[in-house]
């Protein structure tokens, strides 16, 4: 038995959580699941016209931000009949990636990235990248999820042509479980709150503003509900909020998050 013995510990994200939960149940603690936030691929016919217009104008740049969008990306590009030639202009160009996953996504097809991350942060990205000109550059920018205003506005900022790419979208499968979290969260019914993706982090705290509830919140975090991220991304997005207590691992994976969790409450 861990040390979650009698820990309610929500989970927010609906990938992997009954592994997840499996993992708490094995720690001691009761697992309550609260997806907020799931991710949805674009089928290869919403993505084809953009990779086509890759393939066929090439581009100078390209930045690719997560391990799931870049494989997703090529997984379109092989269904619809053009990875080869996505690979070649990905091979003739200058590539900027995000995260140890987006490398390895990356490391499959033969690139080796031109500038990384040195944090799995989009912050991190940028310092990886400012010392490059893009100023008239064709950028093809693979984004995570959502528009990331961060982002875009940096490249266009410093003078780049923008083309920007969402492969999957993040969506709140539940808004009434959104409601149920937060109310758990500021009457202190959870001991913890383990996030597994950024968004789960804005969704919440975009209700919490809507209700008028952001400092009840951050206070409930602060106080009684530990917040747990699986990664630093996760992290830097709560730390935004305004939270200051969270646990995150070193190695970012759910299982070592569960792990850091139940070394935080021994």
């Amino acid at each position: 038995m861990g040390n979650l013995h009698g820990k309610r510990i929500a989970i927010t994200g609906s990938r992997k959580s009954e592994e997840i939960s499996t993992l708490i149940r094995k720690k001691g603690g009761e697992p309550v699941i609260r997806a907020i936030q799931e991710t949805i691929k674009c089928s290869p016919s919403d993505l084809e016209a953009d990779l086509r217009s890759i393939v066929e104008k090439g581009t100078d740049w390209a930045v690719f931000t997560t391990g799931i969008g870049t494989n997703a990306l090529l997984e379109a590009a092989e269904k619809i009949g053009i990875l080869d030639s996505l690979i070649n202009v990905l091979k003739e160009a200058k590539i900027a990636a995000r995260g140890y996953k987006t490398k390895a996504a990356l490391k499959q097809i033969g690139i080796q990235p031109d500038a990384c991350d040195d944090d799995g942060t989009n912050d991190g990205l940028l310092r990886a990248i400012e010392g490059f000109s893009f100023k008239d550059k064709h950028v093809f920018l693979q984004l995570h999820g959502e528009p990331v205003p961060k982002l875009s506005e940096w490249f266009e900022k410093h003078g780049a042509i923008l083309h920007e790419i969402l492969p999957y979208r993040s969506i709140v499968p539940n808004p009434e479980t959104v409601e149920q979290l937060l109310d758990e969260i500021i009457e202190n019914k959870l001991n913890a709150v383990a996030f597994t993706a950024a968004p789960q982090v804005r969704v919440l705290f975009k209700l919490a503003e809507k209700k008028g509830a952001t400092s009840d919140l951050i206070e409930a975090f602060q106080q009684n509900v530990l917040a747990a991220a699986v990664g630093k991304v996760t992290a830097g997005e709560l730390k935004e909020y305004g939270v200051q207590r969270i646990v995150a691992p070193e190695l970012e994976r759910m299982g070592a998050m569960i792990v850091a969790l139940d070394e935080y409450f021994q």
